[in-house]
């Protein structure tokens, strides 16, 4: 059926991802202290990809990850275990930056949406609130004229 494809981390990479988000904490603290008490993490879950982003309670962004951007590829994005991989990442970044108190905001209709809030909770996060805010449609658009010959 195909090779199968391990993905696996050196430890180069795993230290440049620790200095990435050794940098991000040191931008945080240079414009305010090192901790943030509060934040907010939106996951939009589309049909090929999972993005979940890290920002304060006043909306700015402190981290982003996607399923590419953790390592995977091509329709493996989708997965829902790729988008528990990606709010492992966040959880590493929420530690880093000391967050006690997290909101989640879930947009989107793939896959990833339940494992990735299940994957927040189960890792010990303090989740507050869950709420979906998902665009629905109502009444769609004016239909068009009849036709007069």
């Amino acid at each position: 059926m195909g090779k199968k494809h391990i993905i696996e981390t050196s430890q180069e990479d795993l230290i440049k991802q620790s200095e990435k988000v050794d940098q991000l904490v040191n931008k945080s603290s240079s414009a305010k202290s090192n901790k943030v008490t509060d934040a907010r993490v939106y996951v939009s879950s589309s049909y090929n990809n999972t993005i979940v982003t890290l920002t304060n309670a006043k909306g700015d962004v402190l981290s982003s990850k996607s399923a590419g951007a953790v390592g995977f590829k091509g329709a493996k994005k989708a997965t829902s275990f790729a988008a528990s991989r990606v709010s492992e990442a966040i959880i590493n970044v929420c530690k880093k930056l000391m967050v006690e108190k997290i909101e989640v905001y879930i947009k989107g209709v793939g896959a990833g949406r339940e494992s990735a809030v299940r994957t927040l909770v189960n890792k010990g996060m303090n989740v507050v609130s869950i709420k979906d805010i998902t665009p629905i449609p109502h009444n769609g658009v004016k239909p068009k004229k009849v036709r007069r010959v």
